[in-house]
């Protein structure tokens, strides 16, 4: 692979993102592919200190607009540091969550203007974007039972998103599949209500028809 590969996944809380994300690093390397398994807000030390500020539950009041800048700010830093160096190296990189949930968590939950968003966007990244996205979805009911039971069972304080209201989080699932609705040629939909073994072979099945036939 001349190129590296940009993969990121993106869903409401609880959707699996994590769990898939570590099968498709093991995928890649056992195919013999050089990977990065990282996330967002965070993927640098600088930006895992912003992410503090936004996902714990003490993490500040943000306004939408304050958050948005932060994410950004964090994103920024993880792009030139890490994302493209190692897209440069030829490696694949496989990222939980990108610039598609600041657009869904900032933009369609909690009601932040799209045209701002997309003009700090241009601002900070302009139009570097994944090669393939992965958008999980299910039921914010059962996304939340999940996630929430994985916090507590973790002690994790991580949490200032899973305490808003359903209704933020039904819109928040709505503004994911409209992203994916208006980005078909990068977004694949995926059913995160089918047991992870299934939605495994839909990733597959996926990767297969981007070419990484081999990946086996």
């Amino acid at each position: 692979m001349n190129k590296g590969y940009f993969i990121t996944l993106e869903g409401g809380e609880g959707a699996g993102k994590s769990t898939q994300g570590r099968f498709l690093a093991d995928y890649f390397v056992k195919a013999g592919y050089k990977i990065v398994l990282t996330r967002e807000p965070g993927g640098t030390p600088e930006a895992e200190k912003i992410r503090g500020l936004i996902v714990d539950r003490d993490g500040g009041n943000w306004s939408s607009l304050e958050e948005t800048l932060l994410l950004f700010t964090a994103r920024v830093n993880h792009v030139e540091h890490v994302i493209k160096p190692a897209l440069a190296r030829g490696e694949i990189v496989i990222c939980d969550r990108f610039f598609d949930s600041t657009t869904a968590y900032q933009g369609y939950g909690h009601g932040f203007d799209l045209g701002i968003i997309e003009n700090i966007k241009q601002l900070t990244i302009g139009n570097f974007a994944p090669d393939l996205t992965l958008l999980f979805d299910l039921s914010p009911d059962i996304g939340l039972a999940r996630s929430n039971r994985r916090l507590q069972n973790a002690g994790a304080t991580e949490d200032r998103f899973e305490n808003l209201d359903i209704n933020f989080h039904s819109r928040l699932r709505d503004g994911f599949l409209e992203i994916a609705e208006n980005n078909l040629s990068r977004f694949v939909t995926i059913n995160a209500e089918q047991t992870p073994d299934k939605i495994q072979n839909d990733i597959v099945k996926i990767l297969n028809s981007r070419g990484f036939q081999h990946a086996v």
